[in-house]
Formats: C-alpha cells, structure tokens, sequence
C-alpha cells in the first residue's frame, strides 16, 4: 500500500495521527527527568565488615582473606579490591559488564553467607550493596544559629532537617558532616574497682543491659487488649550514676562509688569548615531516577520555608551541582532551538518559496516530538547524551521532508497540480527516501550496543538519534506529501537561479571538468584529515567550566584529624589567594561531594580531606589554577 497516496486522499487521519503523537510527546517530555548523565548500572558490588577495636593486621587474616576466597569463586569476577583499616574492612568487587547487576549482588551475598559461621563471633553481619552512582551529593549546606551550641545544631540536622528533606520527592539521603554527638562518659576508677574485687567487664556487662526495651506480651484489661513491655531505660546522667551494680559476692553498689558520669560529647571524628571557620553541613542526595533539577528546587524550597520559621538559623550554601545541570540542560535546549531555526532559514534560501520552506521546516518539531514517547518508554531520561543526539540529528531531520518537497516542486514546473505532483513525486521517491533513513539508522542504532562504560552512556544515544529519524521518516512519507498536495500552489513563471549561487555553480563547473584535479585535492584534504588526529586530545567528557572544582587531600596513613585538619588549612590558604575564589568549604573525614564514589565505602579515615572551591561566575572572569 502507498501510504503517501492514502495520506494525501485522506488528510484528516493523517493530520490527527499526528496531532495523537505530538500530544504524547509533549507528555512524554515532561514526565522524563532531567539529569546530568544517565543512570548506568555497572556490576560492582561492596561487602562491608565492621569489627570494631580490630587491628588491620587481625582484620585481613580472619576476615578479608575469608571472604575473598569464597568470593573468588562466584563466574563473571573481573577483580576484587580490599581496604583494611582499624574495625573495618570493605571489599569492592568488580564483574565483566555482561554480567546482571542483581545477579552480581545475589552471587555476592550467597559467597559471603557460605563463610559467616567462619569469620569471628563478634564481626557485625557484612553489609552486601551495589554500587549507585546516583547517590553523590548534589547539594551542601552550612547551619549557624545564635541561640544553639554545636550540639544543639548537629542534633537538629540529624532531626529536623533531615526529617523535612527526606520528606520531599526524589531525595536519597541527607548525611552530616561535622557537628558533634551527644555521648556519656563512664569512666572507671581502677583502685576502688580493685578495693571492692569488682572488674571493668562486670561493670561493661550490666551496662549492655541498660537502655532496652522489649516486648513482653498482652494483656487483658478492662475488656481491651494492651501490650505489655519490659523497660530498663535511664533518661539521664544523673540515673545512670544511681544505677545498683551487682558484685560477684552478693553485695550492690551505686555505679558513680566505682566511676565519673559525665555527660558531654563524642571525640570529634569529623570536620567541617567554611572559609576556615568550623560549622555543622549536611549534604543531599537524590534517589536512583530523580532529576537533579527538580530534586534541587524542592530542597530549596523546603529550606526558605525553614528560614522563614526559624529566623535564628543561618543557612549557607556550601556546594551546588544542580545548577550546572540546569545550566547545560537550558544551553542546550537554546542551540537546540538555534540550530532548527537555522535548519529552516537554509531551507528558505534554496527553495526560496515561503510555502515549501513551511512544509518542509514542519518536519523538524513533528520528528523531534514524537521520539520523545520513545524515550520515555525506554525509560532514558532529558540529560546530556540524549540532547547531543537530538543537537546531530536537528540538521538531518528535515532531509527526508526536502527530497519529498524538491521532487513536488520539480514536477510543479512540469505544469502539474499540487495534487498530481504531490502523488505522482511522492511515489517516485519514496524507496529512495526509505532508504536514505535506514542508512542513518543503521549508523546511529550500533552506538547504543557497545561495549565497555562507554556503551552504558551511549545506549540513550543510540536510541534517542534512531528514534528522531525514523520519526523524519514517517513524516516525510504521511503528512510532507499531505501537506505539499493542499498547501503548495502551480508554478506559472520560469524560475532562475540567485545571483549568490553563481560561485557554488562555477565551482562545480570547474570540478566537473577537472576531474583529476578534484581527485586528487580531496585525496589530499583526506589525508591531511587523518594526519591532524594524533593532534586532538583525547578523553570519554571533554572538561567543563563550572564556576566550582574540588581538591583532594590525603596524607600518611595514621594521620590525626588535627593533622588532616591543618594541612587542609593551609591548603585553603592558599587557595584563597587565588583571584575570583569566593569560598572554600573543607570536609575532613567526611562528606563525599565530587569525591571518587570508590572511595566512599567503608570507614571514613582521618587522613582525608575534600575542598570544594566556590569561583566566580563565567562571566566575571576566568580563576587561574
């Protein structure tokens, strides 16, 4: 069946049809995220083993050596990277690509379960988890209030901010960096434990026993059923100093006759300073799918809203990495329009007839649309790699709508009707415009079955660019020639060629008649190409420009957080003296913003720090590094 033909006998299905699928595009559109970089899988899984008070030398011979040889067994392992510190061991294991990532975890946690009755009585159950590039922070914030200390601060973060923000839609996680946390002191005193034939692990065994609350049953009581549950919780200091210690010769003593109480805080593992100065940051995470944007709008939001409840708290905004993505996603958008509109002006100028140039620039939105309902059935999301495919294929889009509309206008000079020529052309050229499409698909669809990392982000290009042109495709073949029959008028004047083209004709003139020569210039143009590659720089994301960077610190291992904390200091320092550097905020041993996603798992070290550098903004100036 000649669907060009039937398309032009039958305007209207022809026109709803695609009424149909432009409604659904633009549905499509804004049901799909906007994101940085695809979400990708990769078969990478981390096993996490907390001992605490192990030596590092203890840890790897009766735990991370078990554990890697049972993992070692389990097909796809490509390899298998342990980090062991003191308490704490964490085990990243690498599979080949092709391998599922829920059947690398499941394979993961059934080797570390075949060896748990192996590892030490008193190793916490490993952690088995995936890794998930979606869950690095987007946001940072600084807290500061007139009327609360540090710990007051630290314990509304980990309260009510975090509370309020893993409330809204699409945000992972909310961690704390810095801050300090509540924690009593029972320090023993050695001569009266000795004096009264008591030891430190009689007292440490009946303090295990303070602060749990069980279940214990029900009951009836007045004909309802209540539960019943077994307390031993102390609210205080205060009652804890009174709590009645049991001897091993029968007598009781009160736990402050053998001990100091003291209620104060935790010795700071963590560090978080702005400009130098230290605050309390949390960091926000978004979830696996959700769009940076968006998620970044309604932490925002929740956060004014907050400021305007409590006028005492001071928020300052220590990193951004959302509007970079807004940034790119609206730049993006504007070349996208740019180069459509320029499509359709070149268009203009060769048909020189403002009829064909609408009939053929139509064929831009109605291909571009449509792929979205694609996409979004796919399941991609708006973000860099499927914009740069749609940003290649804008200028090829409206090919196939040109041949069908020069033919039209070729056979209009023949002194044909719109509706004749419309038919008679449209049957003429349709296998070749068939063709011409199916070669560009068979060019773009390969790229989304690649292999490696690459092919992870690349399998949205492929399929966002095969998409847009099939879409041409079907444009070209059902509603160009419709609308070339009805909307075209008969041409009745000899057309001429513009005076402007005149160069372009005696260069192909001259080629045509210089066969050799032309041969053997492009031979020359080809090669020349070819010598120029070794001078590109090669890379898989060509560098950004954003008005932030990071640094990395790491010193020798043992080192303290003072240490870590003074050599971050003095590399802020010197930072700052950089022209066009607005703030520096510095995470030791904590905070995961921009840091290798590798390096997360696993017990933070002391020896570590992170400074995420605030510059100007691209306009005001370039900062020398």
């Amino acid at each position: 069946m000649n669907v060009s033909a039937w398309s032009i006998r039958n305007p209207i299905p022809a026109v709803m049809l695609f009424v149909l699928l432009t409604f659904g595009g633009l549905l499509s559109f804004n049901a799909m995220k906007v994101q940085n970089f695809p979400d990708i899988d990769l078969p990478t899984v981390t096993v996490s083993v907390s001992l605490p008070g192990a030596a590092p030398s203890q840890l790897e011979t009766d735990v991370a050596r078990k554990l890697e040889n049972s993992i070692a067994t389990v097909q796809g392992l490509k390899h298998i990277t342990t980090k062991v510190q003191d308490g704490a061991a964490t085990l990243i294991v690498e599979f080949r690509l092709e391998k599922p990532v829920q059947e690398a975890v499941d394979d993961v946690r059934s080797a570390v379960q075949r060896v748990r009755a192996d590892l030490p009585a008193d190793v916490r159950d490993p952690v088995v988890t995936k890794l998930d590039f979606a869950a690095q922070p987007v946001l940072a914030f600084t807290i500061a209030s007139s009327q609360m200390d540090g710990e007051a601060l630290s314990w509304f973060v980990d309260n009510d901010i975090t509370k309020k923000l893993l409330a809204l839609p699409g945000v992972g996680a909310v961690n704390r960096v810095g801050g300090v946390t509540r924690q009593v002191h029972v320090d023993l005193d050695p001569a009266r434990l000795q004096a009264l034939g008591a030891s430190a692990g009689d007292i440490s065994r009946q303090l295990r026993q303070v602060q749990t609350e069980s279940a214990g049953g029900r009951f009836d009581l007045g004909g309802s059923e209540q539960p019943v549950r077994t307390m031993a919780t102390v609210q205080s200091a205060d009652q804890l100093a009174d709590m009645q210690i049991a001897l091993s010769d029968g007598r009781r003593i009160r736990l402050d006759q053998v001990a100091r109480i003291s209620d104060t805080i935790a010795e700071p593992r963590a560090a978080a300073l702005l400009n130098g100065k230290p605050v309390v940051g949390f960091e926000v995470a978004r979830s696996r799918g959700a769009s940076e944007v968006e998620v970044g709008h309604a932490v925002q939001k929740a956060l004014a809203d907050m400021r305007a409840q409590r006028p005492d708290i001071e928020l300052t905004e220590a990193f951004n990495f959302v509007d970079p993505v807004e940034e790119e996603y609206n730049g993006s958008l504007h070349l996208l329009y740019e180069g459509a509109i320029l499509a359709v002006i070149v268009v203009w100028l060769f048909l020189r007839d403002w009829r064909a140039t609408f009939v053929s620039a139509v064929a831009l939105p109605m291909s571009v649309i449509p792929a979205f309902i694609g996409m979004h059935l796919l399941g991609f999301s708006v973000n860099v790699i499927s914009l740069l495919a749609l940003s290649l294929v804008v200028g090829i889009l409206v090919d196939d709508a040109i041949v069908e509309v020069e033919n039209i206008v070729r056979h209009l000079r023949m002194g044909k009707t719109p509706y004749q020529a419309a038919m008679e052309a449209a049957d003429e050229i349709g296998l070749a415009v068939i063709a011409t499409t199916f070669t560009l698909i068979a060019v773009f669809l390969p790229t989304a079955f690649m292999s490696g990392v690459a092919g992870k982000f690349f399998k949205q290009f492929g399929w966002t660019a095969s998409l847009a042109v099939f879409a041409s495709l079907v444009v070209a073949r059902v509603l160009t020639p419709m609308m070339a029959a009805y909307i075209l008028k008969p041409i009745v004047t000899q057309e001429t060629e513009p005076g402007w083209l005149r160069w372009y004709m005696r260069a192909v003139t001259w080629s045509t008649h210089n066969r050799f020569k032309t041969m053997v210039l492009a031979t020359l143009f080809f090669f020349g190409s070819l010598a120029m590659i070794p001078l590109l720089k090669t890379g898989f994301i060509p560098p950004d420009d954003n008005s932030q960077t990071q640094v990395y610190l790491s010193l020798a291992p043992g080192s303290t957080l003072a240490q870590t904390t003074a050599a971050s200091e003095e590399t802020r320092r010197r930072v700052m003296q950089i022209p066009h550097v607005k703030s520096v905020y510095t995470t030791v041993a904590g905070g995961s913003a921009g840091g290798d996603p590798f390096a997360n798992f696993g017990t933070p070290e002391t020896r570590k720090a992170t400074l995420t550098i605030k510059l100007d903004p691209r306009a005001t100036g370039r900062a020398s590094r």
